[in-house]
């Protein structure tokens, strides 16, 4: 397999990380591919979400339905877990669509989701253009707040 047919097939992708900003465009490929994996007989809504990583890969994933309801996987999580099957790394940048490719914005869940494998400055492809994880995720808590410091461990 070549690079190409890794763009093609959805699989992770080793692409040069760009200087200032995201490959918007490549990004939103990514998760258009992965939309078309989704399974979503219940609620007939797919959807697709890829992640740009601070060595310069991308990862992707798409939602898992499940008659019970409530046990449904978002494409975040599958995006997620993709990542750490994968080796881990950092997200500098996110974007997901829904079946007509138009961008979407992640539910609280999967924000909260995305903030803990997030670089420290992480922007996000929202309907309403980019913006930063911070401020779709305000105040939020994460990793960084359950590092103890070395007065607390003595």
């Amino acid at each position: 397999m070549t690079q190409d047919d890794d763009f093609l097939t959805g699989r992770i992708a080793r692409i040069p990380a760009p200087e200032h900003d995201a490959d918007w465009d490549r990004l939103t490929t990514q998760a258009r591919i992965a939309m078309t994996r989704a399974y979503a007989p219940y609620s007939n809504y797919p959807v697709g979400a890829a992640a740009l990583l601070e060595d310069g890969s991308i990862i992707s994933g798409c939602n898992v339905e499940n008659a019970s309801y409530g046990l449904g996987l978002c494409a975040e999580c599958t995006m997620i877990g993709a990542l750490q099957m994968n080796g881990g790394g950092r997200i500098v940048a996110f974007t997901c669509v829904n079946r007509e490719g138009e961008y979407i914005t992640p539910c609280g869940r999967c924000r909260q989701l995305l903030h803990e494998f997030s670089a420290e400055t992480m922007h996000v492809r929202t309907a309403k253009g980019a913006t930063t994880l911070a401020a779709l995720l305000p105040e939020s808590f994460g990793p960084r707040d359950l590092e103890m410091t070395d007065t607390e461990t003595t």
